[in-house]
């Protein structure tokens, strides 16, 4: 979903709001450099397992409810994508309590970050910025991006739609609009993948 090439999986790469998700595990077993960043890692391996077993239905039922704005052909079916994300689930809790202690996982969140400045070649965000932008307002977005190329020299975030909708989030150009002002550039890329319809973009900041 972010484009990723070997040569981006050289660099220390920052992954915030990483969630229970496993690409932190996996690239750590490939030798590669990645530090996860969300405040569910403040709860231990039981209790992110007990949030999961209480979500995945509902997530489930949301995606069904929901299907047509969904592209199935990397997963054929909802229940296929919700096994395949309890699989990438149980990869991520079979990791966390040797990632804490590695402290490739970190109890913080955005839009302020404990790391110092430059300290990571590539930020990514996931499924966080402009797809809850119905709950996190337009300066929360503007302040997590700042605050990600202060640690990063780039960063990507994808998917640029409004959660379930499948409409572009409303914060794109004025987000855009506001760090280039501010002297960053910004470019939308396709990338070449597309779950939910029309996601298949995402945003990369630089620092000049």
């Amino acid at each position: 979903m972010f484009d990723l090439t070997e040569s981006d999986l050289l660099k220390k790469i920052l992954d915030c709001g990483g969630g229970p998700a496993s690409f932190n595990a996996e690239m750590t077993q490939l030798g590669h450099s990645v530090t996860s960043c969300d405040p569910i890692y403040q709860f231990s391996t039981e209790q992110i397992q007990e949030r999961i077993d209480q979500t995945c239905d509902v997530i489930l039922a949301k995606v069904e409810a929901t299907r047509e704005n969904f592209i199935w052909t990397h997963f054929r079916s909802p229940e296929e994508m919700a096994q395949s994300r309890m699989i990438s689930m149980q990869k991520f809790l079979a990791d966390f309590d040797s990632g804490l202690q590695q402290k490739r996982y970190v109890n913080d969140e955005l839009p302020k970050l404990p790391f110092a400045d430059h300290q990571f070649d590539l930020a990514l965000c996931s499924h966080l910025l402009f797809l809850y932008s119905d709950q996190l307002n337009l300066e929360f977005h503007i302040a997590s991006i700042v605050e990600m190329c202060r640690v990063a020299s780039e960063v990507r975030i994808f998917p640029l739609l409004l959660n379930m909708t499948g409409e572009p989030s409303p914060f794109i150009e004025p987000v855009m609009q506001t760090l280039k002002e501010q002297g960053y550039q910004v470019n939308l890329r396709q990338v070449p993948y597309e779950f939910q319809r029309g996601g298949n973009q995402m945003m990369q900041v630089k620092t000049l």
